[in-house]
């Protein structure tokens, strides 16, 4: 296989430059690993079983509309034994004692607080699905690293390996030559100098791909089997870095979240505040009672039922709810001054990765009219050699020159992928959704809905996800 030949096939492994249409029908894609790790990933599961506990909160806030029903029996044996000296007299029975009641409270008016904590749960819901879509960013962005990663350190082992072959080649003939005595034994030190420095690199990036590939089963799930090439996802991005910061303002997880975060304070507040406001309940009983004694066949029987309106209406307890009130406040502004700080880390981000993708695209042309222009000096070199007129110094540092330009294409289309991927996700838009990819879509909303207005049962619900 020529030169040329090789960097294709390295490169081609990656996918920078000459696109996805080499990889075979059967190649793995980035695609099909990033739906693996979004349906695997453990940290994922577990933050969505996160967001589940927390749709609880809202048929608990929802609980202070309903009433609550209590329902009491007893029932037993009763003996009693008394002397009355002075009058001889004598008692002695015995009873069965039963009774049941049952009692109903309903809150009428509690200052509002019951409608605030719902609102105030429903908003915590809220703020926990951009947590979860916030980690599902981060899981799909480090899939993608690991999986660009080890088609990094594959190619690279690539082209040591074939730089690897031609030094060895280049040494055999040095050696030949020295016993023609066309060359000194000076030539043949350096072939073999260079040959042993390219294979402790070759060494070297064998061992970079076994740690790529022990990351890319950490991140996806299973070792990579034949992975096609990658490429950006610059489809997905503004066309410029003012309009991706004003998509990011508006929908980056970690605002979004922080948004619902004062709404649930605000609403915290106007919970405090509902202490001070008068309450009003309904209380509803009834009750039913028998007593049986053995030494006769009385019966005795009682039945009463009562309905009380209560209301109540708080003067002072102590300065306690004034205190949180107070408290409620100040978290507030704290989360308002938080938010502020997490817009300004976004717009740095989007902005820092936004230069990155730029200078990424700037090195991908710069590292090929290397490549190119090293495979020229390349061939210059060796037809001058054969020639006599360039030493075999002068054909290793041409050798050597274009390996070193390779591997820098070869990380230079790595860079590429990877910063389109951190824009992406920059902005929040880095979801299966968007991607396209070939997996059912994690729905949040659908166990909420199961369990909003769920009243009984203690059975915990799994996921309803197409």
């Amino acid at each position: 296989m020529t030169q040329l030949g090789l960097l294709v096939r390295a490169l081609t492994i990656l996918g920078g430059i000459f696109g996805a249409g080499f990889a075979s029908s059967s190649a793995e894609t980035m695609e099909d690993a990033l739906a693996r790790a979004y349906q695997n990933n453990p940290q994922l599961n577990a933050q969505r079983a996160q967001v589940r506990s927390i749709d609880e909160n809202v048929p608990q806030a929802l609980s202070g509309y309903h009433p609550k029903v209590t329902l009491t029996g007893s029932a037993g044996y009763r003996y009693l034994d008394t002397l009355s000296k002075g009058s001889s007299t004598a008692t002695d029975y015995r009873d069965v004692p039963r009774s049941a009641a049952l009692a109903v409270s309903q809150t009428i008016f509690n200052g509002n607080q019951t409608a605030n904590k719902v609102r105030a749960a429903e908003t915590q819901v809220l703020a926990a699905r951009e947590v979860l879509r916030s980690l599902e960013q981060s899981v799909l962005l480090s899939a993608a690293t690991a999986y660009m990663d080890y088609l990094r350190d594959l190619a690279s082992l690539e082209v040591q390996r074939s730089n690897v072959r031609v030094l060895e080649k280049t040494a055999t003939q040095a050696r030949d030559r020295f016993l023609l005595g066309e060359v000194t034994y000076t030539d043949v030190a350096q072939s073999e100098a260079q040959l042993a420095a390219g294979r402790s690199q070759e060494r070297s990036a064998e061992s970079q791909l076994a740690t790529s590939r022990a990351n890319f089963r950490r991140d996806i799930g299973d070792n990579p089997v034949n992975p096609a090439p990658g490429s950006p996802v610059d489809r997905f991005l503004p066309g410029s870095l003012s309009a991706a910061t004003e998509t990011a303002l508006v929908e980056n997880p970690d605002i979004v979240s922080a948004i619902y975060g004062i709404d649930t304070d605000h609403l915290q507040v106007k919970i405090s505040e509902g202490a001070l406001l008068p309450s009003v309940g309904l209380q509803a009983s009834v009750q039913k009672s028998y007593e049986s004694y053995e030494q006769s066949t009385r019966t005795y029987r009682s039945f009463g039922a009562a309905a009380v309106v209560q209301a109540s209406v708080p003067i002072y307890q102590g300065g306690t709810e004034y205190a949180l009130i107070r408290q409620s406040k100040e978290l507030l502004v704290q989360r308002q001054l938080a938010l502020g700080r997490v817009r300004d880390e976004v717009r740095a981000t989007v902005a820092q990765r936004w230069g990155q993708l730029g200078t990424t695209k700037a090195q991908v042309q710069s590292a090929q009219a290397q490549v190119s222009a090293s495979e020229i000096a390349l061939n210059g070199v060796r037809n001058e050699a054969k020639a006599g007129q360039r030493t075999t110094l002068d054909f290793l540092n041409a050798q050597l020159a274009l390996v070193n330009a390779r591997i820098s294409l070869v990380k230079a289309q790595h860079d590429r992928v990877i910063a389109s991927y951190n824009v992406l996700s920059a902005i929040g838009r880095l979801s299966p959704r968007v991607l396209g990819l070939r997996t059912a879509i994690y729905d949040p909303s659908a166990h909420y809905h199961q369990v909003r207005n769920s009243g009984f049962g203690t059975k915990a619900l799994d996921e309803l996800n197409p």
